[in-house]
Order: structure tokens, then C-alpha cells, then sequence
């Protein structure tokens, strides 16, 4: 089973967006998810604050600022 992690911010309009989506897609195929605040950690915000929403698909940064989706649902099949 993957999981897609969602690096965020409070306040991110764009990271709402994104964690709707992927809420979205993982239930329907059956992945995990779960929302990292990136100022909750400073080495998260130093490597994610200028992108996010930042989506990593177990691990591996998978994409930056909106979800693909044609492209979050290949790597999650």
C-alpha cells in the first residue's frame, strides 16, 4: 500500500487544495495520506517552505504548488 504525505503550511490556500485532492484520489485507491506542517520542523522548512504543498508518494518527493492527478493516480497504482 503507498502512502502520499502532503508537506504544508497554516493559512496555504494552495495546500487546502491539494490535501482535498489527495484525500480524494488516496480513498479512492486505497492509499494513506497524511499532512506535514512544514514550519512545525525547521529542517522541513528548509527544504519545503518555498514549495509547498509539497507531495511525497512514500518517501520521494513527487511533485510541488498543485497535484497531477493523472500523474499522483500512475504512481499510486
Amino acid at each position: 500500500m503507498h502512502h502520499v504525505t502532503v508537506m504544508t503550511r497554516a493559512g496555504c490556500h494552495a495546500c487546502e487544495i491539494a490535501e482535498a485532492d489527495v484525500a480524494r484520489i488516496c480513498g479512492e485507491l486505497g492509499a494513506t495520506w497524511s499532512a506535514v506542517d512544514v514550519d512545525t520542523d525547521p529542517e522541513h522548512q528548509a527544504e519545503y517552505g518555498d514549495r509547498v504543498p509539497v507531495l511525497l508518494v512514500d518517501g520521494d518527493e513527487h511533485g510541488y504548488w498543485q497535484v497531477e492527478e493523472a500523474r499522483l493516480r500512475t504512481a499510486l497504482s
